[in-house]
């Protein structure tokens, strides 16, 4: 085996290369006892410790999962309180994955899951534009005016402006189907409350290429890297 450092770091660790590239520079890096070089290379006989705990050296093989999230599960790897992570849903074999972005513990749907953190890095960060489409149910009647704007101006939140794309999904105009390109903390539950609307489900179905399917709730599958 012999691999760039930084790629090395982001198929172990899940970071993108980038972000291993800052640990390098940060001195962060030791390959055999010595800080490392951005741009160096290891192998198989190279010792490589990293933030002070030493990385196994073998080859990696990338895993990429897709997770059908249940309401009521967290997405981060520790409980909070006694709600269960998604984590408790996955084999052993899979407890070191890292998600590509979150899910809040109310929504569920389709959630990715690797240790390529370049992948990760390419599907959460807004310049890859990686589309993303759920179904939400309101707790009443969206006016045709507050569509409006969301779709065609953007709602000003505090952390700034959220347009979302809305397509209606029944006569009642309470379930619609919603399509977003970023990923800010809970922006579709935001954007509807800042017109006084209330989430009552969100469910993601896709996320850039891959889509949920028929996967049923709890289930899980390793897919192919798109």
């Amino acid at each position: 085996m012999d691999i760039r450092l930084n790629k090395f770091l982001a198929e172990k660790i899940g970071l993108s290369r980038r972000e291993a590239d800052n640990f390098i520079a940060d001195g962060k890096v030791l390959v055999n006892d010595t800080p490392a070089a951005l741009g160096a290379r290891i192998s198989e006989k190279d010792k490589v410790v990293f933030d002070g705990k030493e990385i196994s050296v073998s080859e990696s093989k990338y895993v990429y999962l897709m997770l059908n999230k249940p309401e009521g599960y967290v997405s981060s790897r520790k409980r909070q309180g006694d709600t269960p992570t998604l984590y408790e849903l996955l084999p052993e074999k899979y407890q070191k994955l890292k998600t590509v972005g979150r899910l809040d513990k109310n929504s569920s749907g389709l959630i990715l899951l690797t240790n390529d953190g370049d992948f990760a890095f390419s599907h959460t960060h807004p310049k890859f534009y990686k589309l993303k489409t759920y179904l939400v149910t309101l707790n009443r009647t969206l006016e045709p005016l507050h569509q409006q704007e969301i779709s065609d101006f953007g709602i000003q939140l505090e952390d700034g402006p959220s347009k979302l794309f809305l397509s209606k999904m029944n006569d009642a105009r309470t379930e619609w189907q919603v399509e977003m390109s970023e990923g800010r903390n809970r922006q579709i539950r935001r954007t509807f409350a800042a017109l006084g609307y209330e989430v009552v489900k969100l469910h993601r179905i896709e996320f850039g290429a891959y889509k949920l399917g028929d996967l049923k709730s709890g289930e899980y599958i390793e897919v192919a890297k798109k």
